[in-house]
């Protein structure tokens, strides 16, 4: 059988190798770089045949997809948005059943504390980019994830619709916590993939310290708004900012007030706020 069953046929698809931990170093001194990254394979194409009837002549095996991984970096990372390029780019131009391909990268950082040794463990920030790749077209994606910032005052949050189940109070001054997960789409490639992300990176903590916020969606907006004004080259900018929700403790039982110095760090359940800022075409 080479064909669907009749009334059925194959929608969208893809596979690849997801989780690929690489981890560099670079010798070239005594005083040593390290670059630890997690790589996401998706490769997608003429595949009809390997689903319908197991024939894998088109499938470059995900096994074969990891070791190129480790193949490339041999020869250096380079900026994150340009190994993931080469890595997209080789899959589409080398296996002949493969017409599409994404390739996604998480950087884990490490702090240098000496020549050559290095700490980690703070926040898990970590930085991002994605290259997808079609035989003629490559479009690029930076961002950031898992980004921890917290503004102890200037936030509230209030003037909200309420109903019969609303039981959440009013309040002018809040501690607002969040995660940033944050990803920009470059309508052009950056000269410096490097300076583009520091900009930017820069650009997003600027507006969260220099916003009065009104609501997470105002910051969100800040955020974006001011990492477009930060890189030229972005044309969107995705958000994703889960509420980590500060509670004030009640510690009126034990006898003592509380000025706003005590809290519950929540956990679940969480408000998330998402949305996306989008530069207006000329």
């Amino acid at each position: 059988m080479t064909a669907p069953s009749p009334g059925f046929t194959l929608g969208p698809n893809s596979y690849g190798k997801s989780g690929v931990r690489l981890v560099r170093v670079d010798r070239d001194t005594p005083r040593h770089t390290i670059r630890d990254l997690t790589v996401h394979t998706a490769l997608a194409g003429d595949l009809d045949a390997t689903h319908y009837t197991g024939d894998n002549t088109g499938v470059l095996p995900t096994d074969t997809q990891k070791n190129t991984v480790y193949a490339f970096a041999r020869d250096g990372i380079g900026t994150l948005e340009g190994f993931a390029e080469r890595l997209a780019r080789h899959f589409v131009d080398t296996a002949p059943a493969i017409t599409r391909a994404r390739v996604r990268i998480e950087e884990h950082p490490w702090t240098r504390i000496g020549d050559h040794s290095f700490a980690s463990g703070e926040g898990g920030e970590r930085r991002t980019a994605e290259a997808a790749y079609d035989g003629r077209d490559a479009a690029i994606t930076a961002g950031v994830c898992d980004l921890l910032l917290l503004n102890t005052t200037d936030s509230e949050f209030s003037g909200f619709f309420a109903d019969e189940y609303t039981t959440l109070p009013e309040t002018d001054d809040r501690v607002l916590a969040t995660a940033v997960t944050a990803a920009w789409d470059y309508a052009s490639a950056p000269a410096d993939a490097d300076a583009a992300f520091g900009a930017a990176r820069a650009a997003l903590l600027d507006a969260f310290a220099g916003t009065y916020s009104l609501s997470l969606q105002q910051t969100l907006y800040a955020l974006g708004e001011r990492i477009l004004k930060a890189v030229p080259e972005a044309r969107e900018v995705r958000l994703s900012l889960p509420n980590r929700h500060h509670y004030l403790q009640d510690l009126g039982r034990f006898g003592l007030d509380n000025p706003g110095v005590v809290f519950q760090a929540g956990d679940l359940p969480y408000g998330l706020i998402e949305g996306a800022v989008r530069r207006e075409a000329p």
